[in-house]
């Protein structure tokens, strides 16, 4: 295939062009020409249809106003290392609620803010194109194109299919852990949100049914239009055991509590959380405050200190 450059330029006589534009268009052994030809030669990544310069991929996380700094960090590190456009959207319950769109009353099992928002995604993407949804508590160590490329448009939507079963009854900020069927499967989706599959997930049936429904994707009634990526893109910490030879899986996901809280500062790839964290902070134009949840303990832990708010405890008594 030839550029429309080059295309105009073989149309012109040799007279009409300088020497070296006429050169490089005919001289087959040109290393400029050469490698151009190559790389027109050599298929584009399936992520590139999916993500533009015009039209960058969505990627909706989930945010909880009690642990801020989980979001910005999962932000960070998905723009880090994202080799295509992305544009990283906040999924904020109280924002929803304001413009009448979410209109659920309080669900005494939902664990964060968000735990509903995430359903909103093929409204909020217009029903159309593929957008996807994440956890805050992840962190992303590979590039987000490497996931794109995956993506199939005979599925519904895509995600780890685990078989999780957590023998720990609570998680995060003491909160009560729940076990059901496609546990885990909701944290990380991408959606095809012009599936046809998906155009019933309309604002009535988010706001109407219940968590099982929504979290087991209960209204795709054909279970192969749900594909299946590799577990290391949401790899559940203290379930799926570390990595050999020091790899890291390409999203790391701490699913029962991540290390910025103090009770969970020793857990699997917490030093790669805090490397992130710190990377983000140098970023800042003054210092940050520690969130809610990074002053949460149950077993006394003490905050991490150099922060102005470390000494002050949080518990929900204070919410």
């Amino acid at each position: 295939l030839r550029t429309k450059q080059q295309t105009i330029l073989n149309c012109l006589p040799p007279s009409t062009t300088s020497r070296k534009s006429h050169k490089m268009a005919t001289n087959g052994t040109n290393g400029n020409a050469k490698r151009k030809a190559d790389e027109m030669e050599k298929p584009a990544r399936n992520a590139d249809k999916y993500a533009t310069k015009n039209h960058p991929f969505r990627i909706y996380i989930g945010y909880d106003s009690h642990e801020d700094i989980t979001f910005e960090v999962a932000k960070y590190s998905i723009l880090k290392y994202a080799s295509v456009p992305v544009e990283v959207i906040p999924l904020k319950r109280a924002e929803m609620q304001a413009r009448g769109i979410y209109t659920r009353t309080q669900d005494p099992k939902q664990s964060t803010e968000f735990t509903y928002c995430r359903f909103f995604v093929p409204y909020l993407n217009n029903y159309k194109g593929w957008a996807m949804f994440v956890d805050d508590d992840f962190l992303w160590t590979s590039d987000v194109a490497e996931l794109l490329d995956m993506i199939d448009d005979k599925y519904a939507l895509m995600c780890v299919h685990h078989d999780y079963k957590p023998s720990v009854t609570t998680k995060l900020a003491g909160r009560a852990q729940s076990i059901y069927p496609r546990k885990n499967w909701s944290s990380m989706v991408l959606w095809n949100c012009g599936h046809e599959a998906n155009q019933c997930v309309e604002l009535d049936l988010i706001n109407r049914e219940g968590g099982a429904y929504l979290h087991r994707f209960s209204w795709i009634k054909d279970d192969t239009l749900i594909g299946e990526v590799p577990y290391t893109w949401n790899f559940l910490v203290e379930w799926h055991n570390v990595l050999d030879n020091g790899k890291l899986p390409q999203a790391i996901h701490y699913t029962e509590g991540g290390p910025w809280f103090p009770d969970y500062r020793d857990t699997d790839y917490a030093k790669e959380w805090f490397e992130h964290l710190r990377e983000y902070e140098k970023t800042l134009p003054k210092p940050r405050l520690l969130c809610p949840f990074e002053r949460f303990s149950v077993k006394g832990t003490k905050p991490l200190p150099g922060y102005a708010n470390s000494d002050d405890q949080w518990s929900w008594d204070l919410n």
